[in-house]
């Protein structure tokens, strides 16, 4: 029997209180909920927003949130699961939306990241980012955030 595989697909609006739920639980754990419902809610019908989810048989195990700029686009927020994680979903999940940004003209991804989480800025180092500087206070002013960016290639394809 083939093991089931993650389905990557466009968030509806069903998916904003599921989603929110991930980023509370994984990402904003000890922090003021940035990602609620009705922002994510929001995003999903934002044309310059994309919001897109992970399903492994119908459940949600992770999503990501990418807002498009006429020069850059912004990584707002990348959620996987406990169960899933370092089994590829994550690099899976950027590597769609970094496609995405090549097709709409925008070469430059940015991001934050609790300055705290090692294990993430190795991963986004892994995928090519780097640190580009620090933000006091980023988070509910107690944590620090550490700021990355990525070039991707002109020829629309994803530089490695």
């Amino acid at each position: 029997m083939a093991m089931p595989v993650p389905v990557l697909e466009l968030a509806r609006s069903r998916d904003a209180q599921p989603v929110a739920a991930l980023s509370r639980r994984y990402v904003e754990a000890g922090l003021s909920p940035a990602w609620t419902a009705a922002r994510i809610l929001r995003a999903v019908a934002d044309p310059d927003t994309t919001v897109l989810c992970a399903r492994l048989a119908r459940e949600l195990i992770g999503a990501a949130i990418m807002q498009y700029g006429d020069d850059t686009a912004h990584l707002a927020l990348l959620v996987v699961g406990p169960g899933q994680r370092r089994r590829g979903l994550g690099r899976q999940l950027v590597t769609w939306l970094e496609a995405s940004a090549v097709v709409a003209g925008t070469f430059v991804i940015r991001l934050e990241l609790r300055s705290s989480n090692q294990a993430a800025a190795r991963f986004y180092e892994a995928l090519g980012y780097r640190a580009t500087g620090t933000v006091t206070g980023y988070y509910d002013g107690v944590e620090d955030a550490l700021r990355m960016q990525r070039q991707l290639a002109r020829s629309g394809t994803v530089l490695p």
